[in-house]
Parts: C-alpha cells; structure tokens; sequence
C-alpha cells in the first residue's frame, strides 16, 4: 500500500517531534493554536478607529492591557557552561547534597534545558556496589530517578539475584543526568562536560565496588575505545585523586532485552562482583 504524501508528512512531522522532546500529551483534547490567535479582543481591536486607538492609549492607566516593551534575555548558548566550569564547580562540592544542588543549577544547555528534571541517584549513599549507566530515559526523565522504566526492572532483577537492591545496599547513577533528545547517544562533548561531576559523585559515595552499564559508562570512565564485548567482565582500577575503585563492566540492561542470549554472559559478571564484595568485607 503506497501511502499518501500527506500521510508521509505526517509521519515525518511526529518523528521529528519525538526527537525534540515533545513526546507526551498535556491536555485531554487537542488545541489549536492558530485559531486562540483570533480572539473577539483581537478583531475587536483591528476594527477599532485609529483615533479610537490613540485616545485609549493616552488614557492607558498602569493597569493596561497595551503592549509593554520586553528588553531580550542573553542568549543562552546551546553546548553550556562546559568542561572547566564544570570541573570547578564539581571540585567544590563536599557533599552529595552540594553536588546535587549544583547540577541543579549549573548551566548544561540545550541538554539541560530540553530535559525536564536533573536525575542525580537513586538507592542507598555510602553503599558498597555504584551502577553507573549512560543517561536517563524518558521514563527517568520523568520521575527523576534513574533506571524506572523497563530496562531499570531488569536491572533490580540482576542486583537481587546476588542479594543487592536499591533499597538496601546499591546505589544507581548515570555519566549524563540530563535526557538527550530522542534518546540519542550523548555525544563528546556532552560526556566530558557531565564527567567531573559523575567523578566527583563517586569520590563522594565512596562505594568499594563500580558497575559500568554498557560501553558509554565503561569507555568514558575507563578512557578506552574498545567496545563493550571486548572489555566487558575485565576488573579495572579507577583512581580519581589518589583513591582507587574496583571497577566492571558489563552489558546494559536495554541491551539484553534486545539480546537476552547475552544474559549468561552479564550472569557470570554479576557473580564476579558478589565474589568481588564478600573478599571486601
């Protein structure tokens, strides 16, 4: 069935929308916006004598509805405060809850400003075991929290299964806070700005044992380029000023939904760790 060019358009027209963000409802029924243009007021206003209108703007009290001159806002610019300004205000954080509030406030761009919340963590602080992931999704987005939605289901599955949950004795967070559009791979230049803080939220929670989720956490801790079936279950160390963290990578849960014949592999991972911690205690 060949479709019609304006199905196409159409089409086009939501995925586009979808890769922008806009990607839920607000409002039961839709509104158009064109037609609110077109108000009573409005027409009402067009018709009205241009002497009709001078004499009303003359008499306009302080509580007038005439338009009011808006002096512009600086432009924001799109890539952020980036790196260096990042690694400063990261530095001077001294706690979790000092780190949180300046992400909250820093200026991470079109990143930050096309998201709709900060997901800094969720779990227990101070916990043995850190997840680390890429960047939240939709869902994470959302709730602010990371890894809610299917892939973080999986995920609470695997920690059970060696006697780990968020709840209790995990702590869960992300190398981007901020949703990219579209659910895109962050970029180079999103990951080294976001690195100091996601460096400075581990040297601040202390965990004995690091879990990289897929190839973007483990390659941008790690500094490596090789791809996540090639390093994936190999302990590495990780020093961050002067402190080192036993760190493991291993697939990531949206990955396994995709390939659950990879599940054995992530198993014998998970494993590795439990040994890992009861060594530690």
């Amino acid at each position: 069935m060949i479709e019609a060019p304006e199905q196409i358009d159409d089409l086009n027209m939501l995925d586009w929308l979808i890769a922008a963000g806009a990607d839920e409802a607000i409002g039961d029924e839709p509104v158009n916006r064109f037609e609110a243009a077109t108000a009573p007021n409005t027409v009402k206003s067009i018709n009205q004598r241009p002497n009709q209108q001078a004499n009303s703007q003359l008499n306009a009290g302080p509580h007038s509805s005439a338009p009011r001159p808006v002096t512009p806002r600086p432009v924001s610019p799109t890539n952020g405060a980036g790196f260096e300004a990042a690694a400063t205000i990261a530095a001077a954080a001294s706690t979790l809850e000092e780190l949180k509030s300046a992400m909250e406030a820093f200026d991470g761009g079109l990143l930050k400003r096309s998201a709709k919340n900060t997901v800094f963590a969720d779990g227990i602080a101070g916990s043995e075991l850190m997840v680390i992931g890429e960047a939240p999704g939709a869902e994470e987005d959302q709730a602010g929290k990371p890894f809610v939605g299917v892939s973080g289901q999986l995920l609470d599955k695997m920690l059970a299964a060696i006697g780990r949950s968020r709840q209790t004795n995990t702590y869960i967070s992300n190398i981007v806070p901020w949703r990219p559009l579209g659910n895109r791979t962050p970029d180079q230049s999103i990951i080294a700005m976001c690195l100091p803080f996601i460096k400075r939220h581990i040297e601040l929670a202390e965990p004995k044992v690091i879990l990289m989720l897929g190839g973007v956490a483990a390659k941008s801790l790690l500094d490596v380029d090789d791809g996540i079936t090639r390093i994936r279950g190999k302990w590495r160390d990780l020093t961050f000023s002067g402190q080192k963290y036993a760190a493991i990578p291993t697939y990531h849960p949206a990955y396994l939904l995709k390939q659950p014949a990879q599940k054995g592999m992530a198993w014998r991972d998970l494993l590795s760790i439990k040994d890992k911690l009861a060594s530690n205690s």
